[in-house]
């Protein structure tokens, strides 16, 4: 298949490219470097050091003697996007390219209409383009699990059938968001399900859950094609910053109780998902939800493992409980449904077999580059415009890329 990975240089991105690549498929990698300049404007960097992309596909093509197409530029920019597929012309368009953390988009003002703005309008321009120019072209939309909230209810996967005051329907599952960020997310389901229903489009909108683990069977044949390891504040993941804290004996910082409970995967099952809704496509005129994540866990389970793990390998840490800087209930049920992907047949790793290999490890093995001043939270969901407290090393140049960044 000839198919796009729109936010190709990023985390999800990166690793979904080499994959689908391997398999045979024709990859055009679409990106305008702004995570890149996130990590510059913010003062952090990724924990393991990542290379130019031209040098990344150098060495992939040099290994696999598979060419990766590339495209520089911003998918808010409607004649760019609508000239790349006249130019590739996919079949299928994975579609990363979106601001993704919730602690960026509650910073402040700025930060949020950024993140707002950014995806719905990205989106927005990639169901218009594919109605104008690949009708029968496939949108794979990266959601997030965080759009459902925690209901005191089973999550199901992305519909609900309900009966009231005698009649019964299916709907769309309620959803309650927990950041600007995550209401972007909501907005582009919305006008995805729109789309799909006026103009025939067809969409599988993946509902992910925090993804974790640096190696796949392709980012390991080369250190150059290594992948992000985030684990400051604003984008890492809660997971990554443990290992990271751990590899240097930092006490494990837990927000509140630590009975926030979320669904996990491995970055091999996340492309392995991507790779399975891309050969059995939504047919036309078909919005569908999977939920794509494999394992449940609280943040104070998540703690208490790495704990145990760390002290295995003879490193001793000790759990830290601060205040908790997000509005969010810290104990809850969550039970979500995920089927629908292992019906299709992905057969999922466990957390227990890729915890030390593909985080702990890694997080010792780059220990230099761990700044724990990136620890701290540091973005209050709760103070106002005027009373917030500013990223210590969060520098004011305007957030929207004008031009593409030269790497």
């Amino acid at each position: 298949m000839r198919i796009a990975i729109l936010g190709g240089d990023g985390y999800c991105g990166w690793a979904t490219a080499l994959h689908l690549s391997s398999k045979g498929h024709s990859i055009a990698i679409i990106d305008n470097f702004c995570r890149r300049q996130w990590d510059f404007e913010l003062g952090v960097q990724t924990l393991t050091p990542i290379r130019p992309l031209p040098e990344r596909l150098a060495v992939w093509q040099q290994l696999t003697g598979r060419t990766i197409e590339t495209f520089v530029g911003d998918v808010a920019d409607y004649e760019f996007l609508a000239s790349m597929i006249s130019t590739f012309r996919p079949e299928a368009i994975v579609h990363f390219a979106e601001q993704r953390s919730a602690p960026y988009s509650m910073i402040d003002q700025k930060h949020a209409v950024f993140t707002q703005v950014n995806n719905v309008v990205g989106t927005l321009n990639l169901l218009f383009a594919i109605r104008e120019l690949a009708p029968d072209c496939h949108i794979v939309k990266l959601g997030t699990m965080g759009e459902y909230g925690t209901p005191n209810i089973d999550i199901e996967e992305g519909f609900i059938t309900i009966e009231h005051n005698g009649r019964r329907d299916t709907l769309p599952f309620p959803k309650q968001p927990g950041s600007f960020y995550h209401l972007s997310k909501v907005h582009d389901s919305h006008n995805i399900t729109f789309a799909c229903k006026i103009w025939g489009l067809r969409a599988t909108d993946l509902n992910q859950g925090v993804v974790y683990g640096t190696l796949t069977d392709e980012v390991q044949m080369d250190e150059v094609l290594i992948n992000r390891f985030d684990y400051d504040e604003v984008f890492g993941t809660v997971l990554n910053r443990f290992c990271a804290q751990a590899a240097i004996g930092w006490p494990l910082t837990v927000y509140g109780k630590g009975g926030q409970t979320r669904g996990f995967l491995d970055i091999r099952d996340t492309v392995r998902c991507i790779e399975l809704v891309c050969l059995n496509p939504a047919e036309r005129g078909e919005f569908r939800v999977f939920n794509q994540f494999t394992e449940q866990f609280s943040v104070l389970e998540l703690a208490k493992l790495i704990q145990t793990v760390a002290r295995e390998m003879d490193i001793r840490v000790e759990i830290d409980h601060l205040p908790d800087p997000r509005v969010e209930a810290e104990a809850h049920y969550y039970n979500a449904k995920h089927s629908r992907l292992a019906d299709l047949g992905l057969e999922p790793h466990l957390l227990s077999d890729s915890l030390v290999n593909s985080l702990i490890n890694i997080a010792v093995r780059y220990r230099d580059r761990i700044d724990p001043a990136m620890f701290a939270p540091q973005v209050n969901w709760r103070v106002g415009r005027n009373q917030r407290r500013t990223l210590s090393n969060l520098r004011q140049e305007p957030l929207v890329v004008k031009e593409p960044m030269s790497l």
